[in-house]
């Protein structure tokens, strides 16, 4: 009987690929999900500083949908560095023109604020529409 725990070790990974369609989906329960697979949290070989998450691929994201009065209420912001250079965005105006990036930002502040939550995001695939150009890879499609 093995009285330790098995590491994961980098050679030992092995990463799947997932669909989810964001079509009738709320954007923060998706991003939960998404988030989840690509740190690989729902796998028994989970280890922490060892990035063993798989890739996801999300399609329909211009279908999501937003609960509240967040459309109106929830502000992004972004400084250029100079004096007077706030700019702020409201969630509908991100939805309005480049919907995969409110779902972008939504998974990027979930996942650790450290090298391996960027080596994580690189594997997120999201697509307007329902076309996509990671068939070869023959993603599994993912419930929610």
């Amino acid at each position: 009987m093995k009285k330790y725990t098995d590491m994961q070790r980098n050679e030992d990974v092995v990463r799947d690929w997932f669909h989810y369609d964001a079509e009738g989906a709320i954007l923060g329960r998706l991003a939960v999900e998404v988030t989840k697979r690509l740190m690989g949290k729902g796998k028994v070989t989970f280890t922490p500083h060892i990035d063993g998450g798989d890739f996801v691929v999300i399609t329909n994201v211009e279908k999501l949908v937003v609960t509240g009065k967040k459309l109106t209420d929830k502000k992004y912001y972004s400084h250029s560095g100079f004096p007077g250079g706030i700019r702020e965005r409201t969630l509908g105006e991100i939805m309005e023109k480049r919907p995969e990036e409110a779902l972008m930002l939504a998974v990027r502040r979930m996942l650790p604020k450290n090298k391996l939550g960027a080596q994580q995001l690189t594997r997120l695939r999201v697509f307007v529409g329902t076309e996509h150009e990671h068939n070869a890879q023959k993603p599994v499609k993912a419930e929610f």
